[in-house]
């Protein structure tokens, strides 16, 4: 067993000081992350209207719309 009056404390290393570059690049990734949870917010609150609005069209009106790739040269 180790003799508790030799053991030897390692010093722990002091955090290093955040750069202007640091801070920046934290400011972007943030304000980016905003954005995008914004967007997402936004297109799943379109999604579900227009899950809703073709909810209520009938069928046969849906399966119209799909001629469109069949005319493509």
């Amino acid at each position: 067993m180790a003799n508790p009056e030799k053991t030897i404390e390692v010093p722990r290393a002091q955090p290093q000081k955040e750069t202007m570059l640091d801070k920046t690049t934290r400011v972007v990734k943030q304000i980016n992350d905003e954005d995008a949870h914004k967007r997402y917010e936004k297109s799943a609150k379109l999604r579900k209207a227009r899950f809703e609005k073709e909810a209520d069209q009938p069928v046969e009106s849906i399966r119209s719309k799909s001629g469109r790739a069949r005319c493509r040269r």
